[in-house]
């Protein structure tokens, strides 16, 4: 029976409103990333510096520590949760317009902290728009609600990182400065502030009162010093440890120096979180950080909430473990262009991840979530056995195409580029498959979500889920110079395993939740 006209409209609206803070959500993330270490390479900054300078992205991480603090209080004037976009938003478009005005080269210092900075509202961002789309849509829009997000994040990430770099090639596209380029996005995120105040639907006041604000200020800071207690006893303790660890087994073992102070590293790593995390949790107890502790105590009251975790740790790990060295698998081993792989898997790949997470939304409105969840995170686990095949048939085992050039006034291409049809192919299968799994696993952790702690829980959860992308990369380099590229991305495809093994035993509780209501 079709809705009455007026929840309709209501509808579509709140699904647009979730499009446009998507691609505010994604704007700067390249612009502490890859549009950031372009600037530096093009203005004469040493590879050692761009390096380091890729820790900058570390309160991606780390989001969850402040997450509470806006849970807890809220700015006056906008309502709820809107204060905080706003609020993320301007400061985003003031960091960004100060770095446009700092040298990289003569002004190193100004510029990390800056960038440091701009990392943390990017963050902040992200908490506050994850936690409004959670609580304005219903479950029966949050799978169309993910693919629309991912849609227009994705869109964002191809004009702040793809779209951007055209801009500053002098003989391929505009020839812009990276001032000017930066100068644009903060006069977009000022555009983005706007709309946010003005257009976003409120959300209703939460009904529970709020914990003690005192705790809640101590706790944070109780958690940030345990946090750096933490890593500084990791890099001071953690490797010799790991090499004490290890010693007998990698001394009998047929594995190169390289490999086995590799493995050290990965060994002193893992000690290191086992040993911060801990410590950290210790803290936020004894400081009486109420709405971390809340937050937890109501996730981990809902039942099967231990094996939710796991399920959020594993299920896109498949992805993360293939993804990590997609780049060097491709340069190196495949040799295939620069020019070929940053068309391929840069822009043709951004757009299919985007047809991907429609795709993946418009099948959930038929499949529910949990058919879903687990036929995209098959087909996720599947889709690596495309570089498996690339890997063992190499170049050329299928025609190609030539991307002409073409020029559509905010972006152009002089050069015709060649595409391997191998290439594209793998690709595509790992761009669809992605898009379809990110948008059903973004409608499942919406749906995890209490309203009073969203911003709490969603980012905890999304924490536990960056899991694979953030750390996996050790392992994985070590893995694939031990087993060969075929066997690493079979590997990569088994992993898809667990966690659809967990699904299955999770089935009833996850059709539940297609049925909670919103705020359970």
């Amino acid at each position: 029976m079709p809705l009455p006209l007026a929840p309709r409209v209501a509808t579509l609206y709140r699904l647009f409103v979730v499009t446009l803070l998507g691609f505010a959500s994604g704007l700067p993330l390249a612009l502490t990333g890859q549009a950031l270490q372009a600037w530096l390479a093009t203005d004469g900054v040493d590879i050692a510096t761009i390096g380091f300078l890729s820790l900058v992205g570390l309160p991606y991480t780390f989001k969850f520590l402040w997450a509470p603090l806006m849970d807890r209080f809220e700015l006056p004037g906008l309502g709820r949760r809107r204060g905080w976009i706003v609020l993320t938003q301007l400061a985003l478009a003031a960091c960004l317009l100060l770095l446009a005005g700092v040298a990289p080269a003569s002004s190193m210092r100004a510029f990390a902290l800056l960038a440091l900075l701009t990392a943390f509202l990017s963050a902040s961002q992200d908490i506050v728009i994850d936690a409004y789309r959670t609580d304005l849509l219903a479950p029966p829009e949050r799978g169309l609600g993910a693919s629309l997000n991912v849609m227009g994040y994705r869109l964002a990430m191809i004009l702040s990182g793809g779209v951007a770099l055209i801009w500053t090639d002098a003989a391929q596209g505009n020839g812009w400065t990276w001032p000017a380029v930066y100068r644009l996005m903060a006069a977009l995120m000022v555009a983005a502030a706007a709309l946010s105040a003005f257009a976003l639907p409120a959300l209703p006041p939460s009904a529970t009162r709020p914990t003690a604000a005192r705790h809640d200020l101590v706790g944070f800071a109780a958690v940030l010093a345990a946090v750096a207690v933490g890593a500084f006893a990791s890099d001071r303790f953690a490797p010799a440890l790991a090499r004490w660890l290890l010693a007998d087994r990698l001394a009998g073992s047929a594995l190169a120096p390289a490999l086995q102070q590799r493995w050290v590293e990965l060994a002193a790593l893992m000690t290191g979180i086992a040993f911060t995390l801990p410590l950290a949790a210790w803290a936020a107890r004894r400081a009486r950080f109420e709405t971390l502790l809340d937050g937890l105590a109501t996730y981990f009251a809902q039942p099967g909430a231990l094996a939710f975790l796991c399920f959020v740790v594993l299920y896109k790990l498949t992805d993360a473990f293939a993804l990590s060295l997609l780049t060097p698998f491709l340069l190196k081993t495949m040799a295939f262009s620069p020019a070929e792989v940053g068309v391929v898997n840069k822009v043709i790949g951004l757009w299919l991840t985007i047809g991907g997470a429609l795709l993946g939304g418009a099948l959930m409105l038929r499949l529910g979530l949990w058919r879903s969840l687990f036929a995209f995170g098959l087909l996720q686990g599947a889709s690596n056995l495309g570089f498996c095949w690339l890997a063992l048939h190499g170049k050329g085992a299928l025609p190609g195409l030539e991307v002409p050039a073409f020029d559509w006034g905010i972006v152009r291409l002089a050069v015709p580029t060649p595409v391997d049809g191998g290439l594209l192919l793998a690709v595509a299968l790992e761009n669809v498959a992605s898009g379809m799994g990110t948008s059903a696993f973004l409608a499942f952790l919406m749906s995890l979500c209490n309203q009073r702690f969203t911003a709490t829980q969603f980012a905890l959860l999304s924490a536990f889920a960056s899991v694979g992308r953030v750390w996996v990369g050790p392992l994985a380099g070590v893995l694939a110079e031990s087993i060969g590229w075929p066997s690493f991305f079979v590997v990569a495809a088994l992993l898809a395993l667990p966690a659809l093994a967990i699904l299955w035993v999770l089935r009833d509780s996850v059709r539940a939740l297609d049925a909670a209501p919103p705020g359970q």
